[in-house]
């Protein structure tokens, strides 16, 4: 425990008190002196020296009169406790500053909103939930609030909850969140489609398109019912929809879109997608799976050829990689041992690299995440 940030913040509720008495007795005294010092704030800090933390906390907390002079320093106390992780104490600071009912209503209202996320860092969200609904139909809190539902909304999966809220908060901030909705839609269609309802599941996708047109999840999920249904040609004109949308997703549509040509028997077809993709927005993925497509097309020799080529122009270490693995198959002797060290190399490399990166604040990850978890 830092006992030095509480003696401090002791001695700052202890001064702010002890002026604010002399200001109440300024014509008496002209300034204060050690006889204008209650004498239960030099209890409450000798029970900080003598490291008695409840004891020394329980008295601030009743030494703290609640008026215009001290419901900043009670927030401000209480906001600290959270921040380090005492939310108990921040909650019962919160909890008597509210008791008071001669407090106004605006400090009353922010109060509550501190407590709201008290609660919430407690993992208390019924709790939250309803004082930030209270809150939600004030002036001054309506965005905070609704922003902290949404919050709640999101951690609790309630996606119906969710869109409500984020269309409240289009109306009240002007801020585009349709991008945000389009993807708790995307949720509940993941929903319907693990509980069996793909009609219901289309719906809430379309609504997710309609709402967000370049909303890649969308089309992933549209395309998986159209493959579940046995459409495979209406399939592959979904996923060829990303392109369109935004080329950095096409890497994560590329082995789906080589299973539909599969399964339509269009490998030339597929072959020349690839070729097309890879010429216009590079791309390991659909490089090595065009790789794949020549070598049984064309033979081992050619596949080598090719991505040899590619990788002068765009080297990669999953290209080497891959380029490694060909040549293995090759090589004998000591020229076999070490490109099998070289693999090693370049497999661990590959093991620790992440493979996704945050554009708003840099969160690498293994796993693509619709939203961001540092964020």
């Amino acid at each position: 425990m830092d006992w030095t940030w509480i003696l401090i913040g002791s001695l700052a509720i202890l001064t702010g008190c002890w002026w604010s008495l002399s200001r109440r007795h300024a014509d008496q005294q002209a300034r204060p002196s050690l006889r204008n010092i209650p004498p239960e704030y030099l209890k409450g800090l000798n029970y900080v020296l003598n490291e008695q933390q409840d004891k020394a906390i329980e008295v601030f907390i009743k030494m703290l009169e609640v008026d215009s002079d001290t419901v900043e320093t009670h927030l401000a106390l209480g906001h600290l406790f959270r921040r380090r992780g005492e939310t108990d104490r921040a909650i019962r600071i919160h909890q008597n500053l509210i008791a008071r009912p001669s407090l106004p209503e605006d400090e009353r209202f922010l109060a509550l909103l501190e407590l709201g996320m008290d609660y919430m860092s407690s993992g208390l969200l019924d709790r939250a939930e309803s004082l930030f609904k209270e809150l939600a139909g004030t002036r001054t809190y309506a965005v905070q609030a609704n922003h902290k539902l949404l919050e709640i909304y999101q951690q609790e999966r309630e996606w119906d909850k969710a869109i409500d809220i984020a269309q409240k908060l289009q109306t009240l901030n002007g801020h585009n969140l349709d991008p945000e909705i389009a993807q708790f839609y995307c949720e509940l269609a993941e929903q319907n489609l693990t509980a069996g309802s793909k009609t219901v599941a289309q719906q809430h996708v379309r609504r997710a398109l309609t709402i967000d047109p370049d909303c890649i999840r969308a089309s992933l999920l549209e395309a998986e019912n159209a493959r579940l249904e046995g459409k495979i040609g209406l399939a592959l004109k979904i996923l060829q929809r990303v392109e369109k949308q935004d080329p950095d997703y096409l890497p994560e549509v590329v082995a789906v879109i080589v299973a539909c040509y599969r399964e339509l028997g269009q490998v030339d077809d597929c072959m020349h997608y690839l070729q097309h993709i890879v010429s216009k927005y590079g791309g390991m993925t659909p490089l090595l799976y065009l790789t794949r497509l020549i070598e049984e097309t064309r033979g081992e020799k050619a596949a080598i050829a090719f991505i040899s080529q590619e990788l002068k122009r765009r080297p990669s270490v999953r290209g080497v990689d891959k380029l490694i693995e060909y040549v293995l198959g090759m090589a004998e002797g000591e020229i076999r041992d070490n490109l099998q060290t070289i693999k090693e190399m370049t497999a661990k490399l590959l093991s620790s690299s992440p493979v996704y990166k945050c554009k708003h604040c840099g969160f690498d990850a293994k796993q693509l995440h619709w939203h961001c978890p540092d964020c």
